[in-house]
């Protein structure tokens, strides 16, 4: 018995990250820990002050983004349409040390939320890439 290959059991087999990272469940664990380091470790004092004094709307809107970007459901586009990130950053002065201490602090949460190590330099890599992007101030 043979089956064909079509596209569409190909976009059938395809495994989106948000369900390798281990769905819903497990991003807002990594979110939720991402932004506990930030309020708790003094090196990212930095990307701390970016944020308003309660960072429930931050953690949620990040959670919301990350879904949809991942593959899962689009909750951030649902709720306040197309993400426009560097438009939403500008107001914040981003240079590299703001894009290090996000980028480690997103790193620490990973693996303190047991992300498989491969996932987690897969995830780096394109955040590393967007949080360069971001940046809009001179180092």
């Amino acid at each position: 018995m043979t089956t064909e290959n079509t596209p569409e059991t190909n976009e059938a087999q395809e495994t989106t990250l948000f369900e390798v990272i281990g769905g819903a469940d497990k991003l807002r664990e990594m979110v939720d820990r991402f932004y506990d380091l930030m309020e708790l470790e003094p090196e990212f004092a930095g990307i701390r002050a970016l944020h308003p004094p309660t960072m429930e709307g931050s953690r949620d809107k990040l959670y919301w983004f990350l879904s949809g970007w991942m593959g899962g459901p689009s909750l951030y586009i649902e709720k306040f349409g197309h993400p426009r990130l560097r438009a939403r950053h500008l107001p914040y002065a981003i240079a590299s040390n703001e894009r290090d201490q996000w980028l480690r602090c997103m790193a620490w949460a990973m693996q303190d939320v047991n992300i498989e190590a491969g996932l987690q330099q897969r995830l780096l890599q394109s955040f590393y890439e967007t949080a360069d992007w971001m940046r809009n101030k001179q180092s």
